[in-house]
């Protein structure tokens, strides 16, 4: 018993208690599984699952799924943790698979499935998110115990939980790993977050180069507030999504004036030196 607990990774293991498994069986028929309602994730990535199915091909499942008996049918086994396992193998064409049958309340099935993909970084960021909410709305978790519970700091489930507050079109990103969970982070709490996502995308843009976009914007928005030149104001506008960089332009009536480029790092001025080489 030890041996098959300690295949099962250290943060499942802590949830399954001695008494709580049955060891008369070790396989069932693969069609008398089915998937877990309290699955946290809600995407597999294609190119990992078929790394695993060629897995399976080669060596079988090495780790056994864990299953409890569904409660609307007593020939079939709710999947707890290796849901992935479990679709490889179909695809693979396996007739049975090693499972461990467990008796776990719906909380438990939550946990388990919680603690089996965030080890081992399975669930994009809004998947992890949206199972802590589940443990804090349907089972009267605080953040404070899920950070006990999941092994990370309050602040850390707190800013996850605020990626649920993002624009829906900003989650789907997120859910199609379009964006990281750097990026979204900074996102929160932005009313053009869907507009600095999609700039995220088109540009390929690193977390520090979307802070350096949001803080130009937000200087955009002042410098919009301030001038009364339409022509101007689009005129830089233009500039800035060209460049990536804060630019001033002040113009008299005259039409003489100025133009400034802010930068934040050798990096930006070199760039700015290799525009202006470039083309003067």
């Amino acid at each position: 018993m030890n041996k098959l607990k300690k295949g099962l990774g250290r943060g499942l293991s802590s949830l399954l208690g001695e008494e709580k498994i049955e060891h008369k069986k070790n396989v069932l028929p693969i069609y008398n599984l089915i998937p877990n309602k309290y699955q946290p994730r809600k995407i597999f990535d294609e190119v990992g699952l078929e790394d695993l199915t060629n897995s399976i091909k080669e060596r079988g499942i090495i780790q056994p799924i864990i299953v409890r008996p569904a409660s609307e049918d007593n020939q079939k086994f709710e999947i707890i943790a290796g849901e992935r396992r479990w679709i490889a193998a179909q695809k693979v064409g396996l007739i049975e698979v090693p499972v461990v049958i467990i008796n776990a309340d719906n909380l438990k099935s939550l946990e388990f499935a919680i603690v089996e993909n965030v080890q081992r970084q399975d669930l994009n960021p809004l998947e992890e998110a949206q199972g802590y909410k589940r443990l804090i709305d349907e089972f009267s978790y605080d953040q404070e115990r899920v950070s006990k519970f999941i092994g990370k700091s309050r602040s850390y489930i707190a800013n996850s939980l605020r990626l649920l507050t993002l624009p829906l079109e900003v989650i789907k990103l997120i859910e199609k790993r379009k964006i990281s969970a750097g990026h979204a982070k900074i996102l929160v709490g932005l009313d053009n977050a869907a507009f600095i996502a999609n700039k995220i995308i088109e540009k390929k843009l690193s977390v520090r180069k979307t802070e350096q976009l949001i803080n130009i914007l937000k200087n955009k928005k002042n410098f919009r507030n301030k001038t009364k030149d339409p022509n101007i104001e689009n005129l830089t506008l233009a500039i800035v999504e060209k460049i990536g960089l804060n630019v001033i332009i002040k113009n008299n009536k005259k039409n003489k004036g100025t133009i400034t480029f802010a930068y934040q790092d050798l990096d930006q001025l070199n760039k700015i030196i290799e525009i202006v080489k470039k083309f003067y």
